[in-house]
């Protein structure tokens, strides 16, 4: 998010400077900030008040930005729904949240009217009046309410604070050499962490960003041959599926300066692929509840070390922290700890759960991130895959991660993921999860011996299970807890 004049300042000094391109036309700075100043009008006139949750339904859209940067005027808190969930799941977050006003896209308007009577179409938007006077927001002050991309019961939502998203767009531009001359096309989906991913930090500092309504990997690249991006940003699937699209071999990316992959670690094919074409590649690590963006790398030493994601941000500390609450030494997996101005206030009316997720060692506040990782002798950090998902097998500890990467070493192999389910002998096994590319043939032996090659014999998957493709959460993540229920519908749980 922009401090509370930052965009004021942006449209008074440079009002006709490009800002953001959506549904075949460029909005300008100016117009920008008039269209938050009207949603900010139309809410007031709704009743809307500071602390209010106002809530979105809706694919990528412009009205995810009118009503960000409409907060600092009214001092509301924007919190969009995963469009993709059903209408119970909706509901429950609906009745958990309490928003004020529900505000729907094209094709919601049936599940908003379910959700709340009096929900309105999003080109109400446009119809308030500009408000003339700002509210009062401070550092801590929420602006967003963010939902975890849970899958398993009620997703947690994540107050972020003005605080955490200044300091996001001013370190990710610091950090990651952005300028306003950068231009970027946001594809992934905004009800999650798109928006504060680069967005924000872009058009702090006056860059474009070309809005994609639905990421669709044809559509996406013929905007890369007009806008000519600087950088690009996507979730591995989103890679994966451009290397596959017809218009990828004639594709022109010697504009971009880097790729950056957010929400999974991406296959070393992948990354193979793009710097074929002379892209450079990062990868990324953030959660919503830190950031988003949590660690920084130069370019070349990106590239000398392709797994790590490299080290903090400048203003965030991190720790790695044992089973047993020591401290994990070099090489050593622990559990990934942050610290920072980065972090979130807490979880929206959960307080058992922010018991569980914070910890005050007497001087610092950290975030049990969930997420284990090592450092190597240069600092560097490498994510290694979820706490949760770590699982034992005949007493050693197998990392889903590694076991993945393995596997997409395989040339037919498009998707892969790994996960421990229960075995009498071994206590607990890895079965994967296997996507091949079109055309391609591939026996469970003839993979299991291409791993025996790279990894030692715990590790490699007991199980192997063949499918079109693998389930994704909303973000696009691989979702793990469906296809642990897909191999137990199959074989039974232990």
């Amino acid at each position: 998010m922009l401090e509370p004049n930052r965009l004021a300042w942006l449209a008074a000094h440079h009002p006709e400077r490009e800002a953001v391109f959506f549904r075949e036309r460029w909005l300008t700075y100016g117009e920008l900030y008039g269209r938050a100043r009207r949603a900010a009008g139309l809410l007031r006139a709704l009743g809307v008040g500071r602390g209010d949750r106002v809530g979105l339904l809706a694919q990528n859209h412009l009205a995810y930005l009118d009503l960000l940067f409409a907060g600092p005027l009214l001092g509301h808190v924007l919190t969009p729904f995963n469009h993709r969930l059903s209408l119970p799941e909706l509901r429950s977050l609906h009745a958990y949240t309490e928003p004020r006003i529900l505000l729907y896209g094209e094709g919601f308007r049936e599940t908003a009217l379910a959700l709340d009577p009096k929900a309105l179409p999003l080109e109400a938007l446009e119809e308030g009046e500009e408000v003339r006077e700002e509210a009062r927001v401070g550092p801590e002050d929420p602006a967003l309410l963010l939902f975890t991309g849970g899958t398993t019961g009620l997703p947690k939502g994540a107050l972020i604070p003005y605080r955490q998203l200044w300091v996001n767009a001013l370190e990710t531009a610091a950090a990651w050499g952005l300028s306003r001359e950068d231009r970027y096309i946001l594809a992934t989906p905004m009800f999650h962490a798109a928006l504060n991913a680069l967005a924000t930090p872009l058009l702090y500092l006056g860059g474009r960003v070309v809005l994609m309504e639905r990421f669709r990997a044809e559509e996406y690249l013929e905007l890369v041959r007009r806008f000519r991006p600087t950088l690009l940003f996507l979730v591995p699937t989103m890679f994966q599926m451009l290397l596959e699209a017809e218009a990828w071999e004639g594709v022109d990316l010697s504009p971009v300066r880097f790729a950056i992959s957010g929400g999974a670690p991406c296959p070393a094919p992948v990354r193979e692929a793009f710097r074929r074409k002379g892209v450079r590649f990062k990868q990324g690590y953030g959660l919503t509840e830190c950031g988003v963006n949590c660690f920084a790398f130069e370019l070349e030493e990106a590239e000398a070390y392709p797994e790590s994601v490299g080290r903090p941000m400048p203003h965030l500390k991190a720790r790695l922290v044992r089973e047993d609450g020591k401290e994990a030494g070099v090489g050593e997996a622990g559990e990934l700890w942050l610290s920072g101005s980065a972090v979130m206030k807490g979880y929206f009316r959960r307080p058992e759960e922010n018991e569980k997720v914070f910890a005050w060692d007497g001087e610092r506040l950290w975030l049990k991130t969930g997420d284990l990782a090592y450092r190597d002798e240069g600092g560097r950090f490498y994510i290694v895959g979820r706490r949760k998902e770590m699982f034992i097998s005949g007493g050693e500890n197998v990392y889903p991660v590694e076991v993945e990467r393995a596997l997409y070493d395989h040339p037919a192999v498009k998707e892969a993921a790994v996960v421990g389910v229960p075995d009498p002998r071994w206590g607990e096994v890895g079965v994967a999860f296997v996507a091949l590319r079109p055309g391609a043939r591939l026996e469970a032996e003839a993979l299991k011996a291409f791993l025996r090659e790279r990894l030692a014999g715990y590790k490699v998957p007991k199980g192997f299970l063949f499918l079109e493709e693998l389930p994704k959460t909303g973000p696009g993540k691989v979702n793990k807890e469906a296809l642990k229920r897909l191999w137990e519908e199959g074989h039974g749980a232990a």
